[in-house]
């Protein structure tokens, strides 16, 4: 057992020492490929250097070469910029001589192309007969002609476009102000109602025997009528200040209370003095409703002459203050001046009072009275041109107009009768149309105008004035009209032709 043991035991340092030599032998190889692989890294890391300098070598090489090319170039440039140097040296003695003979050259060429101009002028002249300046006004003038045409085609679409909103607005310009002063009428009667402070003065008025109504209507000239209305008694009169003054004269005497034929005369007297002052106060009470101030005192002695005329059954002052006020209004919503506009407005009939005693149309007259007293441009002119006499001057001008219009041609405010207006306008284009030579006659502005067109082949030039003129005589001799007519003969021409 002994020797088994020792033998184990030898046994087992014997495999002791052989895996100790096997771990040592794996030990050093491991070293051994670890220095071989370092080496191995040491030669790539050794050749790569090599590589680089090789590569460095080539580029110095290349660069070398380079760089004797460039010299080699720059000393070919340098050889021949001294060339060229030279030849430009000696090139610049026939520069000199070259540009002297450029010179004459080019004032040659301007003398023959001056030479040629004037030529050419000449040969232009001859064959049009036109001098030099005057083809250069001819030319001027087309363009003026051109560009004027091209300047009436622009203002052409403007009023088309303009006047595609326009008329729209004015219908609700115009609608709004007339339904805004939608008062009553104005028509006038031809009676004059006065109320009895008692019955028993129907009698004081008939007197004794009726020679107190006798003396008042003898005197007056207006018909007393008594016993168709119990409380009151009526004037009957178609002249208007008559019926007024006769009105006055019998109110004096019922608030008197004695009536007899000198009492008559008296109140009659005193009547006839006051009709200025009662004007005047007309005038005032008028100018006051219609909003206007600072009327010279004469124009509201003439306004308030209006009170008792009329137009068609139409009260002239109250017409005259409607038209203020319809003016006023279509100029606030417009942007105008509504106090020009209001205060032409309020004028333009105011020569209507005058009409009776000067010769003119009324809008002619109350311009120039206008214009005397001091009214502004504007204003004088709207009152001339409210009947298209002359050439409105400014937008209220055209609300003078339109207001006019709007006043008159409200229902009721007019009390003619269609069937007697259009019998008094055909009788008057018939007349007119009788003449020899006449085609056709128009009646116009309600009947203030006649346009009378003529046969050219009847009637020339020369013959219109006289034929204005017998045409104007036979009116004033058959018809009978308030106001004036004006008589406008037109002869007109046409000569027509077509291409084929």
């Amino acid at each position: 057992m002994g020797e088994v043991a020792t033998v184990l035991v030898l046994l087992l340092a014997c495999l002791i020492a052989l895996v100790l030599v096997l771990l040592a032998r794996r030990e050093a190889e491991a070293h051994r490929r670890q220095s071989l692989d370092d080496v191995a890294a040491q030669k790539d890391e050794v050749r790569a250097r090599l590589e680089e300098l090789q590569g460095r070598q080539e580029r110095l090489a290349r660069q070398e070469q380079e760089l004797s090319e460039e010299r080699h170039e720059l000393r070919r440039l340098t050889e021949s910029a001294e060339r060229r140097l030279a030849e430009a040296e000696s090139e610049r003695g026939s520069a000199s001589a070259l540009r002297a003979e450029a010179e004459r050259l080019r004032s040659e060429a301007a003398d023959v192309h001056r030479r040629a101009d004037d030529a050419v002028a000449a040969r232009l002249e001859a064959l049009s007969g036109l001098s030099a300046e005057e083809a250069r006004q001819e030319q001027v003038r087309m363009a003026l002609a051109r560009a004027e045409s091209e300047a009436a085609a622009q203002v052409r679409r403007v009023e088309a476009r303009a006047r595609r909103t326009a008329d729209e607005r004015a219908r609700s310009v115009v609608a709004s102000a007339v339904q805004r002063l939608s008062g009553p009428t104005s028509a006038q009667s031809v009676v004059t109602v006065l109320p009895l402070p008692a019955e028993e003065m129907k009698g004081r008025i008939i007197g004794k025997e009726g020679r107190n109504i006798r003396a008042f209507e003898a005197l007056t000239g207006v018909n007393v009528i008594i016993d168709d209305t119990p409380d009151s008694v009526t004037l009957s009169s178609f002249d208007a200040e008559r019926r007024e003054v006769a009105a006055v004269t019998l109110a004096a005497l019922m608030e008197d209370g004695r009536i007899h034929p000198q009492r008559i005369e008296i109140a009659y007297a005193e009547a006839l003095a006051g009709a200025q002052a009662r004007a005047v106060a007309a005038g005032h009470e008028a100018a006051e409703r219609a909003g206007v101030d600072g009327l010279h005192p004469e124009l509201v002695e003439v306004l308030g002459r209006l009170r008792l005329r009329t137009s068609y059954g139409q009260n002239v002052l109250s017409h005259l203050v409607e038209c203020a006020h319809i003016a006023g209004v279509m100029a606030a919503e417009i942007g105008a001046d509504v106090e020009v506009a209001r205060r032409a407005a309020f004028l333009h009939d105011v020569g209507k009072a005058l009409t009776a005693e000067r010769p003119g149309t009324h809008a002619a007259l109350g311009a120039e009275l206008a214009e005397r007293l001091g009214e502004s441009a504007v204003v004088v002119n709207a009152i001339a041109a409210h009947h298209d006499e002359v050439t409105m001057e400014s937008v209220e001008a055209v609300l003078v107009q339109a207001a006019d219009t709007c006043s008159a041609a409200r229902p009721g405010a007019r009390r003619e009768e269609l069937d007697q207006y259009i019998e008094r306008m055909d009788t008057l284009e018939a007349l007119v149309a009788a003449h020899a030579g006449v085609r056709r006659a128009v009646a116009m502005a309600a009947g203030r105008e006649v346009r009378v067109v003529v046969e050219p082949s009847l009637v020339d030039d020369r013959a219109l004035p006289e034929l204005a003129g017998a045409i104007a005589r036979h009116i004033e001799k058959d018809l009978s009209f308030p106001g004036e007519i004006t008589v406008t003969v037109v002869r007109e021409l046409r000569a027509s032709a077509t291409a084929g």
